[in-house]
């Protein structure tokens, strides 16, 4: 069963054999063996891809809830040794993964030698995935949604950050107002209109409100290209501080408008509602909130030494 879905995970037999080491021949017979005992084919095969076929696709769905209950009985069996160990199944947007996670994952390994993590970076997280144990979520305005755990990991704030260059050649605005004026790199939908609300980060006092009138030299939605666009001096970003802060400490960017903010989010570890939480998935999720979570303040503003004023 592991062999089975693990095959339709890593999109085929040569990519699965080698994630659980084992020989390819012997990843297709045991599947070919699974088929023969239920007297069905899971997976129709080509020269080009694999497909599941409809029954496969059902014994799939059972299979991952099947494994999921046989984690849980040997997390059960493995809490009296009080050690993390096995694999641990992680989901996260990339850019807290490239920025944040990875520098981490030494100290991790340090810690917990005997957990092999297999990561998985989406675009897109906004809800927590069943098939993976922990999934990092960015959450912005929407509340996460479905039958979860979710443990606070930090709370970030989304700061306007340019190059020293950049703001020597244009100036460095005063007012939110000032940016109608600039090149500004924002990750919104050429479809949504680009207006941006903005508060005194003291408290009290009006809102700022800005639309961008002026044509921005790039639009993406992807983060870490708006980072780059940023580094190489093409115009005022609005970046998340944990994306933001190694490019903050070097000067390499430096921060827009602190005295104004602009949005807040709050990153959490979630995992599926079991009864059982396996060792691994614990010492993983502690570590992060460890790592990131002790206080309330923006962990990596405060790094930086720019925090809102």
């Amino acid at each position: 069963m592991r062999v089975f879905a693990r095959v339709i995970d890593s999109g085929g037999f040569a990519k699965a054999a080698v994630a659980m080491d084992i020989a390819p021949a012997v990843a297709t017979r045991l599947v070919a063996e699974l088929e023969e005992h239920l007297g069905a084919r899971l997976i129709n095969r080509t020269t080009r891809r694999l497909a599941l076929t409809d029954v496969g696709e059902g014994y799939l769905e059972r299979v991952r809830g099947i494994l999921s209950e046989v984690d849980d009985a040997e997390a059960v069996a493995g809490l009296a040794a009080a050690e993390a160990r096995g694999r641990l199944s992680v989901l996260s947007p990339p850019g807290f993964t490239v920025h944040q996670l990875a520098k981490h994952l030494p100290r991790f390994r340090t810690l917990h030698p005997k957990v092999t993590l297999d990561l998985t970076v989406s675009p897109s997280v906004e809800a927590p995935d069943e098939n993976h144990d922990v999934t990092i979520i960015v959450q912005r305005t929407r509340p996460i949604e479905g039958a979860f755990i979710a443990r606070r990991i930090a709370t970030a704030e989304v700061v306007l950050c340019a190059t020293p260059e950049y703001l020597e050649q244009h100036g460095s605005p005063r007012h939110p107002r000032d940016l109608a004026e600039h090149d500004t790199l924002m990750p919104i939908p050429a479809s949504e209109q680009r207006e941006l609300t903005f508060r005194p980060a003291w408290g009290g006092g009006d809102p700022a409100v800005v639309e961008l009138r002026k044509l921005p030299p790039l639009m993406t939605t992807h983060s870490d290209t708006l980072y780059a666009a940023a580094l190489a001096g093409l115009g005022i970003a609005g970046l998340p501080s944990f994306m933001a802060e190694d490019a903050l400490l070097e000067h390499a960017l430096e921060r827009v408008l602190p005295q104004w903010h602009m949005q807040t989010v709050t990153l959490f570890a979630a995992m599926p509602t079991r009864k059982h939480v396996p060792m691994r998935t614990r010492a993983f999720v502690d570590f992060l909130v460890a790592t990131f979570g002790q206080n309330q303040r923006d962990p990596w503003l405060a790094s930086a030494g720019c925090e809102s004023c």
